[in-house]
């Protein structure tokens, strides 16, 4: 199922978003953004967090975790504005986001980093419903 969800972001991305020059998952990237391979900006980091599981009908999982997108931008290229409105038109592709083993996708916590000179990263996180066969 995460599986499904990051290739089910990775394509929303791709289709309503493509502004977005890169999506991966999430290593501490911005951390080190002096040491890493240079990546394409602006850049999307889907970090998955931890899945709480209960039983379901039929012998399957059903369960709730957090997904964390992180959109990095560069300062020049347009400030806060640019990123902010970036961080809208992610938002309106990704909310309510379903697959077959995933749904209900909802925002439930901004936050932004302010911590690198060159770079803002806006950090949504994301309430995900999961069900395991």
């Amino acid at each position: 199922m995460r599986k499904e969800l990051f290739n089910a972001i990775k394509a929303k991305l791709a289709s309503d978003v493509p502004e977005v020059q890169h999506v991966d998952l999430w290593n501490h990237n911005v951390e080190f953004v002096e040491q890493e391979e240079g990546w394409a900006r602006p850049a999307v980091f889907v970090e998955f967090g931890k899945i709480e599981w209960s039983p379901f009908q039929g012998g399957s999982q059903r369960g709730k975790g957090l997904v964390t997108i992180h959109l990095v931008t560069d300062w020049a290229d347009g400030g806060h504005d640019a990123a902010f409105d970036l961080c809208h038109q992610v938002h309106t592709a990704l909310d309510g986001l379903s697959g077959d083993d995933f749904n209900g996708m909802a925002l439930v916590e901004t936050n932004t980093n302010h911590n690198h000179e060159e770079i803002l990263e806006s950090i949504d996180c994301y309430a995900v419903r999961y069900l395991l066969r």
